[in-house]
């Protein structure tokens, strides 16, 4: 008969034996070097955290501060003729980030442009690609989208004149699954397709972790005849993208979860080069007049070339100095060799809660490598239905004793736990804290 201090026995040798292979693949990771170049966290105790909530807000580069300070130190001793004599000339601020946002996305440095907030580029940008007509004014978006990008598709119907209910469709998972397959998007296209003006679709959903074919996507609603917008917020920087070759109309995304620009940094936006703002209806403001005649200061609206005409105000410039410091970092590491490392983690993630507690844990992000990215959404099968009914989940409690181990991860209601292991910053031995931790979670709170 096994005994209590044998089962604790045989688990911390079990712990002991993941935190070795962890040390081991630390100690050959290419990319290891990169985890000195951020911030990390600390605990009340004075440890370091267990940081795997990159999904929601990535960590601060070290190099942030001092970017942030540079401009500070300008502002102090050049005031206004800081827009032309700054190490960084504010005016043209916007333009350094674009070749690094455009190796990111898959574009020409002339689709991209950073600005605003991810919902704010939405509305302008479907100022100018939802263009509503009685038959064909419909949007398609997933059904548990993220609630911003809802209300934001909605109110643009609304604003139009039509009914949110009836010309708004959401593509849910079959029955008993989580997850959408693109070929539902196509059948659903097949059939309306007459009646849709765009889709709206994640490249990564935010809840389940699910990755799609943003190509396939584009050509489904290409095909029906209607236009085509990725939310990027747990896209970019997590997955290699090629939005110019899937022939995306446009993109949005914000730069504060995997791009570690700080919180509510600037966003950015994406606009096919066959696009003209020209050439478009659209909302107008300044800073997306032509450069070289902005300050002329005239009352015709001559928009600049690419992207940067969807812009309509000039940049906050102490928000993208920190996306500047981060980009640098993703030029030096290269999404090829980090999406290998974050295949790498995630695999080990899945394996090693699989191995220890797979019938504790359910998996909501799909398995195969192509659908997803960094980011591990689960369900905490013990004792959910009697929880439901007490009004707190076993889910819940795991992720409150989670946080009390040191755990930083993410809830979300009624009952996915998300974690995300980034490769810039995060380590396997990350991985396996994190797993020994959940292993303790669960049984303090069976």
């Amino acid at each position: 008969m096994t005994t209590i201090s044998q089962v604790a026995a045989l688990q911390a040798q079990l712990q002991a034996q993941l935190r070795e292979k962890a040390r081991v693949l630390d100690a050959a990771d290419p990319l290891r070097s990169f985890r000195d170049a951020f911030t990390l966290p600390h605990g009340a105790d004075g440890h370091p955290l267990v940081y795997l909530c990159g999904h929601s807000l990535g960590l601060a580069p070290d190099g942030a501060r001092a970017l942030v300070n540079e401009e500070l130190d300008d502002w102090d001793r050049l005031a206004v003729l800081g827009h032309h004599a700054g190490r960084r000339p504010w005016i043209s601020y916007a333009e350094q980030l674009q070749d690094g946002l455009s190796r990111l996305v898959g574009a020409s440095p002339g689709e991209v442009v950073a600005m605003n907030s991810l919902s704010v580029n939405l509305h302008l940008l479907m100022a100018s690609f939802y263009r509503p007509t009685a038959q064909r004014h419909r949007i398609v978006i997933e059904a548990g989208a993220f609630p911003s990008d809802r209300h934001a598709v909605a109110s643009q119907i609304a604003w139009h004149g039509f009914d949110p209910a009836e010309a708004l469709i959401e593509v849910a998972p079959h029955a008993g699954t989580d997850v959408v397959e693109e070929s539902q998007i196509e059948a659903m296209l097949s059939r309306h397709g007459d009646n849709v003006a765009l889709v709206l679709w994640p490249g990564v959903q935010y809840l389940t972790g699910q990755a799609f074919d943003i190509a396939r996507v584009a050509n489904a609603a290409r095909r029906a005849g209607a236009r085509c917008g990725i939310d990027l917020a747990h896209s970019i920087g997590n997955l290699p993208l090629q939005l110019h070759e899937a022939h995306v109309d446009f993109a949005v995304w914000c730069s504060y979860k995997y791009l570690n620009a700080g919180p509510g940094a600037i966003g950015g936006a994406f606009v096919h080069s066959r696009h003209k703002r020209a050439e478009l209806p659209g909302l107008a403001g300044w800073w997306g007049h032509e450069p070289a005649t902005r300050f002329l200061m005239g009352p015709t609206f001559t928009p600049a070339n690419g992207a940067a005409g969807w812009q309509v105000s000039n940049p906050p410039i102490l928000s993208p100095a920190p996306l500047l410091a981060s980009l640098q970092l993703f030029d030096a590491a290269g999404m090829a060799a980090l999406r290998a490392k974050s295949l790498a983690l995630h695999a080990m993630l899945r394996a090693e809660i699989t191995a220890r507690l797979g019938d504790m844990v359910a998996f909501v992000t799909p398995a195969e490598e192509q659908r997803h990215g960094c980011q591990l959404s689960m369900r905490i099968r013990q004792g959910d239905q009697a929880g439901r009914e007490s009004g707190r989940t076993t889910g819940r409690a795991v992720f409150e004793k989670l946080t009390q181990l040191g755990v930083v991860a993410d809830w979300r209601e009624p009952d996915i736990l998300r974690v995300a292991p980034a490769p810039l910053y995060n380590s396997f031995a990350d991985v396996a804290a994190f797993v020994n931790r959940l292993e303790q979670a669960l049984l303090r709170s069976a």
